[in-house]
């Protein structure tokens, strides 16, 4: 997928649990976009009774991710249908492996080949170059994290994709943490750096102690002030790796240290090797090429011998 390929390797870590209700509305969202009132194509074309078999299809190598997924979109086609995951989340697979069968009603098959291949394409994108960063980095003590510049309405699935590909999630939503950067201290201190500390130590007092505090820094100055303040985490935003070493220095410990800004595969080795906790990582969702994946679906008509086709369709 891109110019540093890492040997891609099965993530050993446990996967969350994508909740069921969430996916059935991305589905239920999705189906009502390309198929408000029926596929008239296979309703048109192919018998009621048609039943079919088809293999999601690896067309090049990757991490999979979204077998939950397949298997909820073919099923809200024909609720009959029978799908079996071949390749778990979190595996590597390699051109031409068969991912995920289905056997079910022809119409329903393909009614749900669109919107199940494009989300499972997008997660295993999303999954492999994750696991081509974390490869990166092995045994440097950091960890590469997502951020919240996720396609709208699939953030769950995304971040999901991020750990089969063995990364880690930051927040998942303005609610669940409080992560302070350039433009909310300025409006906070009146653009009065000599009022830094006290301003956020003022949050920090209003702050449940389950809430964790993290604030952005742009410059080495700023460190030693936010650091004064009592914040869980200081994210160095956009420093060279000479400045990510002396900031790693300065804080010594007292807060977990996060490093955001011009990070691609290959700068990343050279960040973790600065000592930083955790280097954010927009390019891990907002910027995939989807992974190549089709569906070869073999068709039996009532009557007739069966039919070998490829269904990869636009």
């Amino acid at each position: 997928m891109n110019a540093v390929v890492p040997v891609l390797k099965k993530t050993t870590a446990a996967l969350p649990q994508l909740p069921r209700t969430a996916v059935e509305e991305i589905l239920q969202r999705a189906f009502a976009e390309d198929a408000p009132y029926g596929d008239i194509t296979s309703a048109t074309l192919l018998p009621a009774d048609a039943s079919a078999t088809a293999w999601l299809v690896a067309r090049e190598p990757g991490i999979f991710s979204g077998g939950d997924v397949f298997r909820a979109a073919m099923v809200m086609q024909d609720p009959e249908a029978h799908v079996e995951q071949l390749v778990a989340d979190g595996a590597t697979f390699a051109t031409g492996e068969r991912l995920m069968s289905v056997t079910g009603l022809a119409r329903g098959v393909l009614t749900g080949e669109r919107i199940a291949l494009n989300l499972t394409q997008r997660m295993s994108a999303i999954a492999t170059q994750t696991a081509e960063y974390a490869a990166l980095i092995a045994g440097t003590g950091a960890r590469v994290t997502d951020t919240r510049k996720t396609t709208p309405g699939l953030r769950i699935l995304e971040r999901y994709a991020v750990r089969c590909g063995g990364g880690h999630n930051h927040r998942f939503s303005l609610s669940d943490a409080v992560l302070a950067k350039d433009n909310h201290l300025a409006v906070l201190t009146g653009g009065d750096t000599g009022r830094l500390t006290a301003a956020l130590a003022g949050v920090r007092a209003q702050l449940p102690h389950t809430v964790h505090f993290e604030v952005e820094v742009d410059s080495i100055e700023q460190i030693e002030p936010v650091l004064a303040a009592g914040v869980d985490t200081i994210m160095l935003d956009n420093f060279s790796n000479e400045e990510l070493v002396q900031g790693v220095a300065l804080v010594n410990g007292r807060t977990l240290v996060e490093a955001s800004g011009n990070v691609n595969l290959s700068t990343i080795a050279g960040i973790a090797a600065t000592g930083v906790d955790i280097i954010s990582v927009g390019a891990l969702t907002h910027s995939v090429r989807a992974l190549d994946l089709g569906l070869d679906i073999a068709v039996e008509l009532p009557g007739a011998p069966d039919v070998q086709e490829r269904a990869d369709l636009p």
